[in-house]
């Protein structure tokens, strides 16, 4: 095993796990590239991204251009003589002077099994869609998105009751661990090619997305409010307010049922809504300003919506 100088590329939470698997490695991360700080909150106050936190605290270089398209920028990448370039969720386009600027060129920690979700979001997609498992997929980085041969790949199962959340937690641990076992061994690993008519793309998500439409199915309302949690966040009209959602489960349509989209029933376990397919009975709520809440105590201060068909 040859030690390498790693340049890690990366912003989010997802990433922090992998920077940390690297900065607890044989190899050197001689350098971090993340996004500028994003103003926040409700003081809209610059925040570092949770990657330029843990580089601040290992004391490693640290890099934030606006774009890497920049020669200046370019060139500044280039003198630091990097063997590799790991990058995850990093958030900008790697030109292709920069994919062959390190020795070994640029790999990505993406999570999905690709072909499958390329793109921004496929934590959520691979929710949405009902799959039953996803993964993590190192990638050797080309030009495309997400279009690289595969070096290694790591099968994940998703759970019933997984949230955008709880997946995005056991893949980002996930990737972290098949990074490391990748990066000791990189230069002997065969590059498998993708099957592009396998492909499918997770596009990113937007909040015009999370106003739940009661025309859809039970189940794929039921999905779609465990891909959103913790963002954006499904959302419905109810009670004259509106209700953002953040758990659920399908029912059988009983025999009686009203309009599509009306409450059929109202009780401390779950408020039942009528979908195009089966009842969706809502058990965790937010009014505008609260916080999340289960929906006996939503009802505990709003007594008078409590009901049940005879």
């Amino acid at each position: 095993m040859s030690k390498k100088r790693i340049i890690f590329a990366g912003t989010p939470q997802f990433a922090v796990p992998s920077l940390l698997a690297l900065l607890n490695s044989k190899h050197t991360v001689c350098a971090v590239y993340t996004q500028p700080d994003r103003k926040a909150g409700r003081g809209r106050k610059l925040q570092a991204s949770p990657v330029k936190l843990v580089a601040l605290e290992s004391g490693i270089d640290i890099y934030q251009p606006m774009s890497l398209k920049e020669a200046e920028t370019q060139a500044q990448l280039q003198g630091l003589q990097a063997d590799l370039m790991v990058v995850v969720a990093y958030g900008l386009l790697l030109p292709k002077v920069v994919l062959k600027t390190p020795r070994l060129g640029c790999i990505n920690v993406h999570a999905s099994l690709l072909p499958r979700w390329r793109g921004a979001a496929p934590i959520q997609r691979a929710l949405m869609a009902g799959d039953t498992e996803t993964g993590i997929t190192i990638m050797q980085m080309d030009i495309g998105l997400d279009k690289g041969p595969m070096l290694k790949t790591e099968r994940c199962e998703i759970l019933s009751d997984d949230t955008g959340q709880t997946l995005h937690d056991r893949l980002a641990k996930l990737g972290s661990q098949v990074l490391a076992n990748t990066i000791d061994d990189i230069e002997n690993l065969p590059a498998t090619s993708q099957d592009d008519s396998q492909k499918t793309y997770a596009k990113k998500l937007e909040k015009a997305e999370a106003q739940l439409d009661w025309n859809n199915p039970a189940i794929v309302l039921e999905r779609k409010i465990r891909a959103f949690n913790p963002w954006p966040v499904a959302q419905a009209d109810l009670f004259n307010q509106t209700l953002r959602l953040w758990a659920a489960q399908t029912l059988p349509s009983p025999r009686t049922t009203g309009p599509i989209g009306s409450v059929i029933r109202c009780q401390r376990d779950g408020i039942d809504v009528v979908t195009a397919d089966g009842i969706l009975r809502l058990l965790k709520v937010q009014r505008a300003g609260g916080k999340p809440i289960a929906v006996g105590e939503f009802l505990n201060a709003h007594p008078e919506l409590i009901f049940e068909q005879s």
